[in-house]
This record gives structure tokens, sequence and C-alpha cells, in this order.
């Protein structure tokens, strides 16, 4: 997390987070003496608080909505993945696809801080493991005992999330949040870019490293048909009123769904995630 660079992002939408930060324009020596004071973990969880700081009393009730939104959704995220890494030891092959979980993890798990940082006070309840049910009901009885239904319930996640963060960024437009939820936006995509790598190096076929065509023009290319609902619309080549198809020599279908990704609206995230969360804890 290079805090420089948030700053200077930030900077460009709100001309006045030096002076929110810190009246006397002292906060960049702020920062660089908190860094030395703070491990490198603690510094999504300092990041948020600076944000509350500068934002909290401002924020209206839309964003913190969205944020909160967003915050459910990394809960059961990093609960998906540490339970695997905790609970279930041997699910997950040593060397590579161990550390890659492991990173996937972490980086979920720096996103509830920051997300908790910035909301402060009106952060949601957490949601914790017990709450959660990542059989889905008993769709996905081997979640935890197969290293394949675990990847790909992960790549269902991964392409909800990225989605998710698509389809709420307009209602953070001209509030300064929205660098920063568009830099999980991106962390989430590159998530799940390696699970559908690690997906084909142990036997699945058909899956490219980003959303293609499913078998017959569906929208769905992962085979799996109980994460439907998770590539609604995928299949769409039509963008600003013009159709992407043939557009130019050589631009296929799957090439025009390719180019472009598809939202999804809250409701239908909601619908998604309560599939994994218990009755009474449902978004």
């Amino acid at each position: 997390m290079n805090i420089v660079n948030i700053l200077e992002e930030i900077e460009k939408v709100d001309g006045e987070i030096y002076e929110r930060l810190n009246p006397r324009r002292a906060a960049m020596k702020d920062f660089f003496n908190m860094g030395k004071k703070i491990s490198l973990a603690a510094l999504p969880l300092a990041m948020g608080s600076m944000f509350q700081k500068a934002y909290g009393q401002t924020t209206p009730s839309t964003v913190t909505d969205v944020l909160n939104f967003a915050l459910a959704l990394e809960y059961l995220e990093y609960h998906y993945y540490n339970h695997a890494l905790v609970a279930a030891p041997t699910l997950v092959p040593a060397g590579a696809p161990t550390a890659a979980i492991t990173t996937i993890r972490n980086h979920e798990d720096a996103h509830v801080k920051l997300l908790k940082g910035a909301l402060g006070a009106g952060a949601r309840a957490e949601i914790t493991y017990a709450m959660t049910d990542f059989t889905a009901g008993g769709i996905f009885t081997g979640v935890y005992t197969d290293y394949v239904t675990f990847l790909k319930v992960a790549l269902g996640f991964e392409d909800t999330g990225v989605r998710a963060y698509k389809g709420q960024a307009t209602l953070l437009k001209g509030n300064a949040v929205l660098t920063t939820a568009l830099q999980i936006h991106s962390v989430e995509a590159r998530h799940a870019s390696h699970i559908r790598q690690m997906l084909a190096a142990n036997g699945a076929t058909g899956l490219k490293p980003w959303i293609s065509l499913g078998p017959g023009g569906i929208s769905n290319d992962t085979g799996v048909t109980q994460v439907d609902a998770v590539y609604a619309r995928e299949n769409n080549d039509v963008q600003a009123g013009i159709t992407i198809t043939g557009i130019a020599t050589g631009v296929t279908k799957a090439a025009a769904v390719e180019s472009f990704d598809e939202t999804l609206s809250k409701a239908e995230v909601v619908a998604i995630a309560n599939l994994f969360l218990r009755t009474g804890f449902k978004l």
C-alpha cells in the first residue's frame, strides 16, 4: 500500500484532503512519522482511521450504506479463506497454492480493516464465521474437503466482488472514498484471475483468466450452474447501444463480451451473499 500515491489520487478529487487531515498542512510529515511507528499489517487500519477523520462527519448516508455493503462482502471472503487455512489445513496443497490463498486471505483482512476504519462508529456489526454457511445450505457439501470445489466457490466470491464494486461505483461519485473502492475492486479482479488459473492448473477446462462465454453462448463460463446468478448478463455484447460483435474484423461474440465487464445490482449481490449466511444473519 503506497500511502503517498493514495493521497495524491484523493487530492485529484478533493483538493482539501490535506487540510481535512491536518489544518496546519503537516499531514505528510505525520504520515511518515506514523509509518516508522506502526507495522505494515496495521497500515490499513491506520489509513481507515485517517479517512474517518477526514470524511466521517460529512459522509452521506448513501455512501455509508455502500461501504457497509462492501464490508459485509469482505467479511464473507475473509472468513471463507481463513477457515480453509486454519480449520482445514490439508485442503489447499502446500507450496504456491497455500501461499496464494494466504495472500488473498490477508488482502481480504486488510480490506475489512480499511472499511471499518473509514466507517468508524457507522460500521455494520461484525459478521463472524459462525454466521456463515459456505456449503450454501448443502449445495457445495465438499467446499472444505474437495480442493477444486473450494476453488470454484472462491471464484464465485471473487467474480461477485468485482461486479458488486463496479455496480456501486456511481453512488460514490464525487466522494473521495471512490478512490479506495476502486483500489479494492482492482485487487478483487486480480484475485479472480488468479483463482481461474489455479482451477485451470487443477483440470478445469474452458476457463480463461477472465470471464468469457460459456458453452452455447451462456453467460456463466465456469461450468457450475449453481453460480449462474454471479454471471448474469456476462454474455452481453451491446455497449452504449452499439453491438460490439463484428464491429471490426475478427471480433467474435466471445471477444466482444470479454472486452467489457457487466455490473451486478445490490439486490443481486445480496441474494448471492445470503446463500452463504445462516438464517437470522442474512443481509
